[in-house]
């Protein structure tokens, strides 16, 4: 890719112009979660990128800081995702994925390890196997911790810190009670980091009902969620949380100004919450309230270059309504430092966000 393009449009930005690309390698998924939004579709087709596709995309990584082969299924179940992850590493990224870990085996953490994996994120929706069991359908607790396990003795024996491993913990209803049991778990797994998350894309009674976030505070979760901060802290691990009430959020923590999704299809979205592996209309649920949601992506990858898709007046359109946020919020943010004028906040809004993004939790910082 030519560096001058990058340097028109990002002069002054990080070292790199972009921070993430997510790249769904599969559809394939062992699990029938019931947070999954492809619960009442699975009998869709199931499908795997090809390494002759997935090179085509490889000429523009080394302009990303990491690369996260994960989408709507088990990267592990991809039959060239080693093949592929030494190929991201030679164009400079780091690379990882979030799995379900129910498929590894001792060899299979072998070639993660000598690949050159950066990063992995395991799955939890329950502390407890009672739990997590019931709500990640098909998976085993107990087998999962004992393959977390094995690869943390695998690491050791070959005397290496990567990948480094963390949690990605579910909060629902049935599980937040479950925070203090998974902390000690980590501690006991060694695992320095567990990141706390929402049900993102809402479209189901059942989904629904378990969300713990509102648009008024619950002091009950909001007590629990603080308390296994201070937990975490005095056992030396980070807990990352997200927010239980709404925040203003200028961009999102897709960001897609610097972040992109490609699907098993090549096509490029904003981020991968715009483009579920469900037949549009898809169903999202906001505040109680259904949303008919059409799937939003800006052009295919495999298709054209990508600097023509980047530059697609619609992608520039979209990205433009979060710099205006991001300008503004600024603005607010300077006139907060000046006593003198903080009279002056109560005219102030954020424009709006793109109009996918306007019945998106993310929008309102969960």
């Amino acid at each position: 890719m030519k560096k001058s393009f990058w340097n028109g449009f990002f002069q002054g930005r990080q070292p790199k112009p972009f921070s993430a690309w997510q790249i769904e390698l599969t559809t394939r998924c062992p699990l029938r979660c019931k947070m999954c939004c492809r619960e009442g579709h699975h009998s869709m087709a199931r499908k795997d990128m090809t390494l002759e596709d997935f090179q085509k995309i490889l000429p523009y990584l080394r302009e990303v800081e990491s690369v996260v082969l994960e989408g709507w299924g088990e990267s592990l179940l991809h039959p060239r995702l080693i093949e592929i992850i030494r190929l991201v590493r030679d164009e400079g990224a780091r690379v990882g994925f979030v799995t379900s870990g129910m498929t590894l085996s001792d060899d299979y953490v072998l070639e993660l390890v000598q690949a050159g994996t950066d990063f992995i994120g395991f799955s939890l929706s329950g502390a407890m196997a009672e739990t997590h069991d019931s709500i990640r359908v098909n998976s085993h607790l107990p087998k999962l911790l004992d393959h977390i396990r094995r690869f943390q003795e695998i690491k050791v024996r070959l005397k290496t810190s990567l990948p480094r491993l963390h949690i990605v913990y579910l909060l629902l209803k049935n599980n937040i009670a479950e925070l203090p049991i998974l902390i000690r778990l980590a501690k006991d797994l060694g695992i320095g980091e567990i990141i706390l998350i929402h049900m993102a894309l809402i479209s189901n009674a059942w989904q629904e009902g378990q969300r713990i976030f509102a648009r008024e505070e619950t002091e009950e979760y909001e007590s629990m969620v603080t308390e296994a901060g201070k937990m975490a802290r005095g056992l030396k691990i980070t807990l990352r949380r997200p927010s239980l009430t709404p925040r203003d959020a200028a961009v999102c923590s897709e960001n897609p100004l610097q972040n992109l999704y490609i699907s098993v299809n090549g096509n490029v979205s904003p981020c991968v919450y715009l483009r579920p592996p469900v037949p549009p209309p898809f169903l999202r649920i906001f505040h109680g309230e259904e949303f008919r949601m059409e799937k939003v992506g800006f052009g295919n990858i495999f298709q054209k270059p990508f600097p023509e898709i980047w530059q697609n007046s619609q992608y520039q359109d979209f990205r433009s309504c979060f710099l205006r946020r991001r300008e503004k919020m600024q603005e607010i943010t300077g006139i907060l430092l000046d006593p003198d004028k903080r009279k002056s906040l109560e005219s102030f809004s954020l424009p709006s966000p793109p109009l996918p993004c306007r019945s998106c939790y993310k929008i309102e910082g969960f």
